[in-house]
């Protein structure tokens, strides 16, 4: 049985769009809180429902649902007098306000706390951006890929003395969304304090700068300069690379001495324990090609499965696995991460499943609703009627 979970009574609204921010909200709908997309009924909602190449529907898609898992959707016009007094009305029973708009837009749209603070005192305005709302790049559009440029981020992808690299995924968008949702989640524990509500700001400027880390703290202190390493090894630990497999690559990570000796002793090389070259991580550094091609030698003479069931649990390795590989693998579905979301258009569709758990139990989840589904039933809980809503749709409010 589900636990109960734990946002439960909690009310999100969301002005938001495409990855970034949804990807944030939908933690906090995976944890429970009612979650209300804002979707412009003038422009056809959320641009992600008309991102293909795969379709739900006339105003779904693969792509859409993939960041949107138990949301409701309103239609309104934020701009329009009808459409921003139902706003009003919904913030005075709602907890947080969030968006992913440009830097400059919160504050025109009216979605900052000094703007909606007077509305309800408690509120908590939680702003995506791309570089942030109080600086000059406040109304630059941005995405992912820039922030990777911009970062160095794709300086240090890749192999050495090749073209710079992303990163496959769009891994700024998603780490940001999530950076917000904890934000939120932190202002609204002061909120449920006794405080009052707020401005949080995250950009994705800001979380790209931070994932740089320790190549980051070794510039600024040590003026060190990170570079690329052959095989996506570690910039000072050896062994931690891929090998090559009989049939492929296998990612091993020695980084301790402890894992050393069981790599070692694993492959029946011993010897490797005693030679000089390798006695310590500085030396076998300094001997990274000669290890790896010993590495290589040894370890290509079985398949990564065997490896795998050789060294699983005892030391940290991984088959290199293809995207089919890695989707395919049946210990997703073994642990629960391959979710059934049963869509009007598709009865058989699956998403990936939240990682989080309660009690061991992972949050169920449902499909995002069609665009400006539930906006009759939400206007109603709000206190309109049916004359006033008839009214909003005369106005194209809703």
């Amino acid at each position: 049985m589900e636990a109960s979970k734990p946002l439960s009574g909690i009310r999100v609204i969301a002005i938001e769009q495409y990855g970034a921010g949804p990807f944030g909200s939908m933690q906090l709908a995976d944890m429970g809180a009612e979650v209300i997309k804002i979707e412009n009924p003038a422009t056809g909602g959320d641009i992600a429902r008309q991102s293909g190449p795969y379709f739900l529907g006339d105003d779904d898609s693969d792509f859409f649902q993939t960041f949107n898992r138990s949301k409701k959707s309103l239609t309104l016009d934020l701009k329009s007098r009808g459409g921003r007094e139902v706003f009003e009305r919904m913030v005075q029973s709602a907890d947080v306000v969030m968006n992913n708009l440009r830097g400059d837009q919160p504050a025109k749209l009216g979605l900052d706390y000094d703007s909606l603070g007077s509305v309800k005192r408690e509120i908590i305005c939680g702003h995506l951006s791309a570089y942030g709302r109080d600086n000059d790049r406040a109304s630059w559009p941005g995405y992912d890929y820039l922030m990777q440029a911009e970062a160095g981020f794709m300086d240090l992808t890749g192999e050495p003395g090749t073209p710079p690299a992303r990163f496959g995924l769009s891994m700024v968008d998603f780490t940001s969304g999530v950076t917000l949702a904890m934000a939120v989640l932190g202002a609204l524990v002061g909120v449920l304090r006794g405080g009052v509500g707020r401005d949080v700001d995250v950009s994705l400027f800001d979380v790209a700068v931070t994932q740089l880390t320790y190549p980051a703290t070794w510039y600024l202190n040590r003026g060190h300069q990170t570079e690329r390493v052959s095989r996506s090894g570690h910039p000072s630990t050896v062994p931690c690379q891929i090998y090559r497999s009989a049939d492929g690559w296998v990612f091993v990570m020695a980084m301790t001495e402890k894992f050393w000796r069981v790599l070692a002793e694993g492959l029946g090389r011993e010897d490797l324990l005693t030679d000089s070259r390798f006695a310590t991580v500085a030396d076998r550094r300094a001997h990274r090609e000669s290890l790896t091609e010993i590495l290589d030698a040894e370890l290509s003479q079985h398949t990564s499965r065997y490896w795998l069931d050789r060294f699983g649990g005892r030391l940290p390795l991984a088959p290199v696995n293809s995207f089919p590989q890695a989707m395919d693998n049946p210990w997703l579905a073994g642990i629960g991460m391959i979710q059934p979301i049963p869509h009007v258009d598709n009865s058989q569709f699956q998403l990936l499943a939240s990682p989080l758990k309660f009690d061991g139990n992972r949050p169920s989840g449902t499909g995002c609703s069609s665009l400006g589904a539930d906006t009759e039933n939400l206007l109603k809980g709000l206190g309109y009627s049916s004359a006033e809503i008839d009214s909003l749709r005369a106005e194209r409010a809703i």
